[in-house]
């Protein structure tokens, strides 16, 4: 198995894989259509659009993302600081993701957090590191280790695109909670990262491309 996913043939050996631990699973990816890669470069300004994507639709991500560039240029953590929250709030910024990108910003800016040298490690130790901060959950590190770091066992069980696809794939009356998810992913691994890929394809196909996705394609 590779260390990183890191090409389009990493997602198929893993979706190969997948099939064989579960598989309830071919079903699932002979309607997804075709898997993405889902992988962009790891540092501040990809976590910062990690952050600006959640519970937003992509369509909704990419405005405003847009707007965070043309406000603060480069992204980077000494800008976004210089900014301050005025032009956060002029980007379209919830209060809560305000607060987040700022201390993202401060962490990095300080030399306390170094995104690039996090992707090494491994995921609970990043998975603490990034949560440490305030306003960054489980949901915002784990999509940054899966989309930057690439990492093959990352499922973000939180994702709530990921709990409605599982359901609707398995025809369960209920959508899984977060912990219920995770618990289920297990057999999934060592391929959990893939098997997520594999869900949000899912759920694009059955909700239309405009859909609440992770906005990092």
């Amino acid at each position: 198995m590779p260390i990183r996913i890191e090409t389009l043939s990493d997602v198929a050996t893993g979706l190969d894989a997948l099939e064989l631990l579960d598989p309830r699973l071919t079903r699932v990816r002979q309607q997804a259509g075709e898997v993405d890669l889902r992988r962009r470069p790891a540092g501040f300004s990809s976590l910062a659009s990690i952050i600006v994507s959640q519970q937003v639709s992509l369509a909704s991500a990419s405005a405003i993302t847009g707007r965070l560039c043309l406000l603060i240029d480069p992204l980077d953590p000494q800008g976004v600081l210089e900014a301050g929250e005025p032009v956060l709030v002029e980007a379209g910024l919830s209060r809560a993701k305000q607060k987040a990108l700022l201390a993202l910003a401060q962490a990095a800016a300080s030399g306390k957090l170094d995104l690039e040298v996090l992707c090494d490690w491994d995921v609970e130790a990043a998975t603490t590191a990034i949560t440490a901060l305030p306003g960054l959950g489980p949901w915002s590190a784990q999509v940054y280790l899966l989309s930057c770091a690439g990492h093959a066992d990352v499922f973000p069980a939180g994702d709530v695109a990921l709990q409605v696809a599982v359901q609707m794939a398995f025809d369960l009356q209920k959508r899984p909670t977060a912990l219920g998810l995770a618990v289920m992913a297990e057999s999934w691994t060592p391929w959990r990262s893939v098997a997520a890929r594999l869900f949000w394809a899912f759920y694009r196909e059955v909700k239309g491309r405009e859909a609440k996705l992770p906005a990092f394609t």
